[in-house]
């Protein structure tokens, strides 16, 4: 099953996608269907709403506001490997809000407290049972699904210190979606070992390409470690780190500019198109 969240005028809802049709369902976006309880998937597969054409519809995040999104730093093997760094341990985790996502064809806003904004192609799954020191084996099946996610960063600020979070966390900085792609339907999703092409581009040119089977802590352990320490409620994010490629990480460096297209993709999950805009001045 694919599920989106729909934007339209003051109000929002989940859909289900059906061919180039959403189907409208009775819930403000696809977290409050998970949310719904565990029979949350035979609710969204047995609700025949009204219909619309993809093409005539705006998509917002699948899950508008998450009550936890969770993140990985370093978790693609060859990428920790050309750092000359070792492998580490244990995950490499920081957090963000709800208010940093973003939707999938929504423009990537060009912040004027920061130049050195960059991408980073991301597996990101939604949890959809709450979870509490699950052990690995059964952690998968609290994956709801898996979509595409753009950890945008800002680099100079993530590295005035040894903490990330606030180069992590500006808003509208992380667009998510295009739709939930329910976890039997993604090759290997079910086992929580996919492996699928990570694809990011900027103005067309491919800046990172790589597999998730590459992940040194898969979906499912990840799910597995996090519970240790909060429990994971449906509609949390957890986005799971990527791979080499960033702009920060070229030499010379290169950040986006006010112009480019940022286009990032995950082999059977969609794309997000992001064109990079100037912020409005606040106020």
């Amino acid at each position: 099953m694919r599920l989106v969240t729909v934007r339209d005028g003051q109000r929002t809802y989940a859909g289900r996608v059906d061919g180039d049709e959403v189907i409208e369902l009775p819930f403000a976006d696809v977290g409050a269907l998970l949310r719904s309880g565990s029979g949350w998937r035979d609710a969204a597969e047995g609700i025949d709403g009204s219909r619309r054409l993809m093409r005539d519809v705006d998509l917002g995040p699948p899950v508008l506001e998450p009550r936890k999104v969770i993140c990985l730093g370093l978790n693609y093997q060859a990428h920790i490997t050309e750092l000359g760094r070792d492998l580490p341990a244990y995950p490499t985790l920081f957090a963000k809000f709800a208010r940093t996502l973003t939707g999938p064809y929504d423009p990537l806003p060009m912040v004027a407290e920061s130049s050195q904004i960059d991408w980073e192609v991301e597996l990101a799954l939604v949890i959809g049972a709450e979870v509490r020191h699950v052990p690995t084996e059964s952690a998968v099946a609290a994956i709801a699904g898996y979509c595409v996610a753009n950890d945008v960063s800002m680099r100079d600020w993530q590295w005035r210190t040894d903490e990330w979070l606030q180069g992590k966390a500006f808003e509208a900085s992380t667009p998510i979606g295009p739709a939930l792609i329910t976890a039997d339907e993604v090759p290997g999703g079910s086992t929580g070992l996919p492996d699928l092409e990570v694809l990011c581009e900027v103005d067309g040119e491919v800046m990172q390409r790589a597999r998730t089977g590459d992940l040194l802590f898969g979906p499912a352990e990840c799910v597995a470690y996090i519970s240790q320490i909060v429990t994971l409620e449906p509609g949390d994010i957890i986005l799971t780190g990527t791979p080499g490629g960033i702009g920060a990480g070229r030499k010379p460096q290169i950040f986006l500019q006010p112009g480019q297209v940022v286009r990032t993709s995950i082999e059977g999950l969609g794309e997000l198109v992001n064109r990079c805009e100037v912020a409005p001045a606040p106020g």
